[in-house]
């Protein structure tokens, strides 16, 4: 963790030693690896150029890897990821973006992509157990960035992820749209320019 989130840890002690306990005691495996859960907050709070907001972690084994759609470059591309690339390459054919596999770590460390998933963990074949949970805790980590860092943008698609809008004054800073799903890309997501939108806020090349 970067020193900069430490009032934000410090506000928060009960709930993470809460969750972390999960670990030891729940019934089924606990996704990312424990040691991955806080990977997203080694980036400075000032260094976020944008906020890609997810649900929560993969649920299936050696997907998560405490980066949100991201998975470890020998898994299988996700549905909701495969989706967010084929998107931008229908946005931005000239830029010939080839997507190899699904780690996004350059686009944490290179482009300053927050990669923050709503929920930080999630059990074995149950998606959403503990959302409400960290809710309290990944609110306020948006509250937090909205008020530290003036400048960086945030990306909110779903009807989960806008439900975040409320807690970013500024709302010129927001970006707005379909969640990439298989279940909703095909409602609004494919074709919808989302990126090209972000664009005119912040470019940003998006090869991995």
């Amino acid at each position: 963790m970067h020193q900069s989130w430490t009032p934000l840890f410090d506000k928060h002690k009960a709930i993470i030693s809460d969750m972390l306990l999960y670990y030891e005691q729940y019934p089924l495996p606990i996704y990312p690896p424990k040691e991955d859960i806080f990977r997203v907050f080694e980036m400075d709070v000032k260094d976020i150029k944008l906020v890609f907001l997810g649900q929560d972690p993969y649920h299936g084994k050696d997907q998560a890897h405490g980066l949100a759609f991201s998975v470890n470059k020998n898994v299988k591309i996700p549905p909701s990821l495969a989706n967010i690339y084929k998107e931008l390459q229908n946005e931005f054919p000239e830029r010939n973006y080839t997507f190899p596999h699904g780690n996004l770590e350059r686009w944490f460390t290179k482009k300053k992509i927050f990669l923050l998933n709503s929920s930080l963990t999630v059990a074995e074949g149950k998606p959403s157990i503990f959302m409400q949970k960290w809710n309290p805790f990944t609110d306020d980590v948006i509250k937090f960035i909205a008020e530290n860092n003036e400048k960086c943008i945030f990306l909110l698609l779903g009807a989960f992820a806008k439900n975040k809008a409320q807690y970013i004054e500024c709302k010129s800073r927001i970006v707005t749209g379909t969640h990439p799903s298989p279940l909703s890309a095909y409602r609004g997501f494919f074709n919808s320019n989302i990126f090209k939108k972000l664009d005119l806020e912040l470019t940003i090349n998006w090869n991995i």
